[in-house]
C-alpha cells in the first residue's frame, strides 16, 4: 500500500500563474500607449490621418504575425525561462524606444522642435512629409515591440501546461489572460496622465521599464516545478496528476516527449481548428483595443485625458476584467459537475461566450443616447472575449503534447496577428474614406464615419460564431495528439 501523503500542499503555481498575469498585464500596457496617445497627442504633433493611425496598428499586426511563426518555436527551443528572459527584455526595450521618434523626425526633416513639427500647415507637403518619416519611425519601434510580444503567449501557456494539470489550465489560464484587461484597465486611467503631465513620450518609458522589473522576479523565482525548491512532493504530485491518465499512461514522467515536426503540424485539423479560431477572434480585441479611445473621441468628444474618457475606457475594461475571470469555471463545471471530458467541455462554454459579442450590435445604436451604453457594451463583448481566448488556448494543452505546446500557440498568435492586421488596417483606411463620403455613405441610419463603425461593429458581432462552428467542424470531439 502507498504511504499517505501528509504534508500539506504547497501552492507555489499560483505564484507562476501571478508572474504571468504581471507579464501579461505589462504586455498590454506597452501596446495600449500609442492607442491612448496617438489621437490627442502623437496625431498633433504629426499630423496623423485615422489611415496613418490604421497603417501603424495593421503593420504591428503583420509583424507580430511573423514573429509569432517563429517565437513557438523559440520558446521550445530555449525553455521557459530564457525564452520568457529574452521576449520582455526585447518587448520592454522596443517600448522605450517609441519614445525618440519625436526627436529623430525632428532631426530627419530639419526642424529645431517638436513644436515646429506642429506648426506646419495641415495638409501641405511638409505635413505629409512629417507624417510619413514619422509612420516610418514608429513602425521601426513596433517591429521590434511586436518581435518581444510574440513571445509572451507561447511562453505563458507552456508554463501553465508545466505548473497546472488539464483541469486547472482553463482558470489559470483565465486568470494571467485577465492580465491583457487589467493592463487595458490600468492604462487608461495613468498613461494619458503621465502624457498630459510630461509628454507622451514619458509614458513610453515608464510603462517600458516595467518589464525589466519583471525580469529579476523570473529570474528569482521560476524554474521547472520538479527542480524548483519552493514546489514540495505533494504539490508535484498535483501537478502531474495527468501522467497518469490513460492516454498518457506509458510515458515516463521525467522522459523529454519528442517534440512534432514544424511542417508536419499543419497536417493536424486541431492545428486548424485553432489557427480559425485565433484568425477569426483575436482581430476582434485588438480592433477595441487599439480604437476604443479614438472612438470615443470622435463619436462623442471625449478625449482620452479627460475625466469622461478615461472614465469610459476604465469601465470598458473593468467589465472585461471582472467577467473575464469567470470564463475558467464554466468549463471546469461542464467537465467535473457533468461528467464531460476537457474539450467538449470547453467547446461547450466556447459556444456560450461566442453569443457575448452579438451584443456589440447595438453599441453604435444605444450609442446615441449616451456614450455609456457602448461603453458596457463593448466590454461585455470583450469579457466574452478575454473568456473564449482562455479556452481556445487551453484546448491546445488538451490536444497536443508539452513538447510542441509553444509552436502550436505561436502559430495559432500568427494566424490572429493576420486577422488583427486585416480589421485594423482596413478599418483606418474605411473610416478616412467614410469620413470623407459624409452623408453618401449611409449604413443602418448612420451618415459617414459612425456608419463605417456600425460596419465594423456587426462584423465583430458574428466573428466568434462563425469561428466557433468552423471549429467544431474540424474537430468535433476530443482527439489527443500522441507521437510516438
Amino acid at each position: 500500500m502507498a504511504p499517505v501523503q501528509t504534508t500539506k500542499m504547497s501552492n507555489f503555481r499560483w505564484v507562476i500563474c501571478a508572474l504571468l498575469f504581471l507579464a501579461t498585464t505589462v504586455n498590454y500596457m506597452d501596446r495600449q500607449v500609442l492607442s491612448l496617445t496617438w489621437k490627442d497627442f502623437i496625431a498633433v504633433d504629426f499630423h496623423w490621418s485615422d489611415a496613418d493611425y490604421g497603417t501603424i496598428t495593421g503593420f504591428f499586426s503583420l509583424f507580430y504575425a511573423i514573429a509569432n511563426l517563429f517565437a513557438g518555436k523559440f520558446i521550445d527551443w530555449m525553455g521557459t525561462k530564457k525564452g520568457y528572459l529574452i521576449a520582455i527584455f526585447v518587448w520592454s526595450t522596443g517600448a522605450v524606444l517609441h519614445a525618440g521618434c519625436g526627436w529623430a523626425a525632428m532631426v530627419i526633416e530639419g526642424y529645431d522642435s517638436i513644436e515646429a513639427l506642429r506648426l506646419v500647415q495641415a495638409g501641405s507637403d511638409a505635413a505629409v512629409a512629417i507624417a510619413t518619416i514619422s509612420v516610418w519611425l514608429f513602425l521601426s519601434c513596433r517591429l521590434i515591440l511586436a518581435v518581444g510580444e510574440a513571445g509572451n503567449f507561447p511562453a505563458a501557456i507552456k508554463a501553465t501546461a508545466e505548473y497546472f494539470p488539464a483541469k486547472d489550465r482553463a482558470f489559470s489560464t483565465s486568470i494571467f489572460n485577465s492580465g491583457a484587461s487589467v493592463g487595458a484597465l490600468a492604462a487608461p486611467a495613468t498613461i494619458p496622465l503621465l502624457a498630459r503631465a510630461w509628454g507622451w513620450e514619458m509614458a513610453f518609458i515608464i510603462i517600458g521599464v516595467l518589464g525589466y522589473v519583471w525580469m529579476g522576479l523570473w529570474m528569482w523565482l521560476y524554474e521547472k516545478p520538479r527542480h524548483n525548491k519552493r514546489v514540495n512532493q505533494a504539490e508535484l504530485n498535483y501537478i502531474e496528476q495527468d501522467n497518469d491518465i490513460a492516454d498518457v499512461q506509458n510515458r515516463e514522467i521525467q522522459k523529454e516527449e519528442k517534440a512534432i515536426p514544424f511542417i508536419q503540424c499543419f497536417s493536424y485539423k486541431q492545428t486548424w481548428a485553432f489557427l480559425v479560431g485565433k484568425f477569426m477572434t483575436d482581430g476582434v480585441w485588438w480592433f477595441f483595443l487599439f480604437w476604443a479611445p479614438a472612438y470615443f473621441s470622435d463619436q462623442y468628444g471625449y478625449t482620452s485625458d479627460s475625466a469622461m474618457g478615461i472614465a469610459l475606457i476604465f469601465t470598458l475594461y473593468f467589465i472585461v476584467t471582472v467577467l473575464s475571470i469567470g470564463g475558467g469555471y464554466l468549463p471546469k463545471y461542464f467537465v467535473e459537475k457533468r461528467g464531460m471530458n476537457p474539450y467538449l467541455g470547453r467547446m461547450r462554454a466556447m459556444l456560450i461566450f461566442a453569443c457575448f459579442p452579438v451584443l456589440g450590435l447595438l453599441a453604435q445604436p444605444l450609442g446615441s443616447y449616451s456614450a455609456w451604453w457602448p461603453a458596457i457594451l463593448i466590454g461585455l463583448l470583450g469579457a466574452g472575449h478575454q473568456a473564449w481566448s482562455a479556452n481556445l488556448f487551453s484546448t491546445i494543452g488538451d490536444m497536443f503534447p508539452k513538447s510542441t505546446i509553444g509552436t502550436i500557440v505561436g502559430l495559432g498568435t500568427m494566424a490572429g496577428g493576420f486577422g488583427s492586421m486585416a480589421i485594423n488596417m482596413g478599418s483606418g483606411e474605411f473610416f478616412t474614406w467614410a469620413a470623407g463620403q459624409g452623408s453618401a455613405f449611409q449604413f443602418f441610419g448612420f451618415e459617414g464615419k459612425p456608419a463605417a463603425y456600425m460596419v465594423v461593429f456587426c462584423i465583430c458581432a458574428v466573428a466568434y460564431l462563425i469561428g466557433w462552428c468552423i471549429m467544431k467542424a474540424l474537430v468535433p470531439k476530443y482527439k489527443p495528439i500522441i507521437v510516438e
